[in-house]
């Protein structure tokens, strides 16, 4: 498949750093998640991407079109880094108008633009206002509204969550999601890694400036299916319950954590839920809480990962 963003066996050297390190992934249209701890080597794809770095090895395209140079392709992209590099003086409809005019949009455009983007990130009322009193959340989301003032067809968001609070950040994921719906493709970076499952199904994982997953979570999940599952179980009598998980064929390990905390791994999950309730019933056993650490995308960040330690 002919992605939006292509790249095969990206470099890019700090010195004797390495940022990425031979990096390959297909990115799709609509929306994909880069998720992968701080210092995985995000930032530096994404300024790749930008233009504002140059690939020492490899090959980078977007939108059919080499990531490095100039070119008409450039007014299609937009970036919302995640550095705060922000003019403090102007205020936020001054700041994105700006850019604008920057990019060759008439005064008069560029206001009306700039107005509706803010508008579009919940940020009209404060958008007289110098961003110097712009809290950490509102500077993001004036950061994301001078990205896709211009109606980009590819949007580039560097951890662009990050500082918001819950209701800004359940806001902007659905402006994400209707970018995505009108046919923007958009390519958002995190290492939240939930808040990438939100928002899509298709991803890529990176760590240490490498790739270690890509494509549909659920297919990505397959991969981790053999291994044992850990589940938390909290209990005033661990060493009874362990003695009756003991049994089980498909329990492998049994560990306490505490006076009234034990942790299960499992081959078989979907087994373990299964037989618990009808265990703790016959054996009169108290079981206060069931928690799997295996249910989301962290789990199956943390597997894949272990690889390239």
């Amino acid at each position: 498949m002919t992605g939006i963003v292509e790249a095969e066996g990206v470099t890019k050297r700090y010195g004797e750093v390495l940022g990425l390190n031979g990096f390959s992934a297909t990115f799709p249209p609509g929306i994909t998640g880069l998720v992968g701890p701080n210092g995985a080597g995000k930032s530096t794809f994404f300024r790749l991407l930008a233009g504002q770095l140059r690939c020492d090895a490899g090959k980078l395209t977007l939108l059919g079109n080499p990531a490095w140079g100039q070119g008409e392709f450039r007014r299609r992209v937009g970036y919302c880094p995640e550095g705060a590099a922000l003019f403090d003086w102007m205020t936020g409809e001054d700041f994105v108008t700006t850019l604008l005019r920057v990019d060759g949009f008439s005064r008069a455009e560029a206001v009306e633009r700039a107005r509706r983007a803010i508008a579009s990130v919940g940020l009209t009322d404060a958008s007289r206002r110098r961003i110097q009193v712009y809290s950490k959340g509102m500077r993001q989301r004036i950061k994301l509204a001078q990205c896709i003032a211009h109606d980009p067809a590819l949007v580039l968001l560097d951890e662009p969550l990050n500082g918001v609070d819950p209701a800004g950040r359940a806001s902007l994921s659905a402006l994400m999601r209707k970018l995505s719906a009108e046919g923007h493709h958009v390519i958002v970076s995190s290492h939240v890694l939930y808040e990438v499952e939100r928002l899509t199904d298709q991803i890529v994982m990176i760590a240490n400036g490498r790739t270690i997953a890509e494509g549909d979570l659920h297919r990505i999940r397959e991969l981790i299916d053999e291994r044992p599952h850990v589940i938390d179980i909290t209990t005033p009598d661990p060493r009874g319950l362990a003695r009756l998980l003991g049994d089980w064929d498909h329990v492998v390990s049994i560990e306490f954590r505490g006076p009234d905390h034990l942790r299960a791994l499992t081959k078989s999950p979907d087994a373990f839920y299964a037989a618990l309730p009808g265990l703790v019933v016959a054996e009169s056993i108290a079981v206060l809480e069931v928690h799997s650490a295996d249910d989301n995308l962290d789990a199956v960040f943390r597997y894949l990962s272990e690889g390239t330690r």
